[in-house]
């Protein structure tokens, strides 16, 4: 805690040192879920957003589908709620239809899409689209709809993909492979889902992909094990996450689980144009430990690069627990800490915004503390948060991605054992003191 405080670079609000040093304070549980004050508004009691949980959002899937690690969030033009998931993430026990050995279940298909309402309007994954002559990720990993509504989705499988999801080659006990059996230097899938990070050498997920809605290949960019490390300006290692810069026609990546950098491509040529590492500078690859907020170097996995509307580009490095701020082309601005002292998963996950055109409150999901950071985004400030650790309707398992529609509303997505997607409804503005003493928000309970 010295250390932070020592850092001039790492300026936070005396809020966040306060909360650091006296833990959550200030939480009421109500409803199976609770809000925390996150400091004494010394700027007055301000008009904050307030959310409520829509436990029945989205409809039930068809076809005994069930969701399994939900590991990509994106929203589209009409407000149609796109994820991704990773079918081979469940267990034998869950996915007894996928051998015909019960009525239920299966894994739904890799991508899903859903109407404001709900409703399911889209499906199609590995299996639809295999044969096509291009790779797919051995662990998906982010999904995002262009402004043309085309779809790209990102990987972070260091090792090569496994059996089909669900099949009983899936949990047949596996003899070892033989190095000849694998690419040089590769290495083969586990017997159980490992999530990864910093992985050397061989890495398939050295791509990602291009399709339009319907699920029809278009493109990628990189190739499976293609990377060369973070310097490499033809493949990407380990994409988290991919967003478009607003105005351009520039995608920038969370690049990411196998590489230390930000890098931009061109959405239409899928040509490199530039990268960095932490601090705008030169990316290294040599491994560090995690949880230091005063690394040179980001840590793995850089796991969001969000732009906003002026001009800016937001980096959760996840677990070194801080968000790095950057100009489109690189210039480093500024860096915030996040809950430092966060171990595990680290604190910052993926970071949304409101809808209003300053964006003038910034939402962080944080997949460890379990919670939904509410900030003002330009004095960056912890104004509340809300969720907590748990099952029901309002709280999280491992939230992980996060996006806002054009009303407002939060969509958080769950990974590891959360497994599904959530709706937060806008609810309007309320004052911070009347929302502390509200304690909640949303907390209905759905087949208890």
């Amino acid at each position: 805690m010295k250390k932070f405080m020592r850092s001039r670079k790492f300026v936070m609000g005396a809020s966040l040192v306060g909360l650091a040093t006296m833990g959550c304070i200030g939480s009421v549980a109500l409803d199976q879920s609770w809000i925390g004050e996150a400091r004494a508004q010394a700027d007055g009691d301000m008009m904050v957003p307030w959310f409520e949980v829509d436990p029945f959002w989205p409809k039930p899937l068809p076809n005994h589908w069930v969701l399994a690690m939900t590991i990509g969030l994106s929203m589209d033009a009409k407000d149609n709620v796109w994820i991704v998931h990773r079918p081979q993430t469940l267990e034998q026990k869950e996915s007894y239809a996928a051998r015909n050995e019960a009525d239920c279940c299966v894994a739904a298909p890799d991508v899903l899409a859903f109407d404001p309402a709900g409703n399911l309007i889209r499906h199609w994954g590995r299996d639809e689209v295999k044969g096509n002559g291009h790779d797919w990720p051995s662990s998906n990993h982010g999904i995002t709809i262009g402004p043309d509504g085309n779809v790209w989705l990102g990987g972070n499988g260091a090792y090569q993909p496994g059996p089909a999801p669900g099949s009983a080659a899936q949990f047949a006990p596996r003899p070892a492979q033989t190095a000849a059996a694998l690419p040089a230097g590769a290495t083969a899938a586990p017997a159980a889902f490992r999530e990864g990070g910093g992985e050397r050498g061989v890495y398939h997920d050295s791509f990602i992909l291009k399709f339009t809605p319907d699920g029809k290949y278009l493109g990628q960019i990189g190739k499976a094990n293609g990377s060369k490390g973070s310097l490499d300006t033809d493949n990407v290692k380990g994409v988290a996450q991919i967003r478009f810069i607003p105005q351009t026609n520039e995608m920038v990546l969370a690049d990411g689980y196998g590489n230390k950098r930000i890098s931009v491509w061109d959405a239409t040529t899928m040509k490199f144009k530039r990268l960095w590492g932490a601090y705008g500078k030169k990316p290294d690859d040599t491994p560090i430990p995690h949880y230091d907020v005063n690394s040179p170097q980001f840590g793995n996995p850089v796991h969001c690069a969000q732009p906003s509307n002026d001009g800016l580009i937001y980096v959760c490095d996840r677990t070194n627990d801080r968000i790095q701020v950057f100009k489109t082309d690189g210039t480093f601005v500024k860096q915030y800490v996040v809950k430092p002292g966060t171990k595990g998963d680290g604190s910052v996950w993926e970071i949304a915004f409101s809808r209003d055109p300053q964006q003038k409150f910034m939402y962080i999901s944080d997949g460890a503390n379990e919670n939904i950071h509410v900030f003002d985004r330009q004095t960056m400030k912890e104004l509340y948060w809300f969720g907590g650790g748990g099952r029901q309707p309002g709280q999280f398992y491992a939230v992980h991605s996060i996006v806002t529609n054009s009303k407002g509303d939060i969509y958080t997505t769950e990974t590891y054992r959360g497994q599904r997607v959530q709706k937060f409804t806008y609810k309007g503005m309320i004052k911070l003191s009347d929302l502390i003493k509200k304690g909640r928000v949303g907390g209905s309970l759905i087949n208890p």
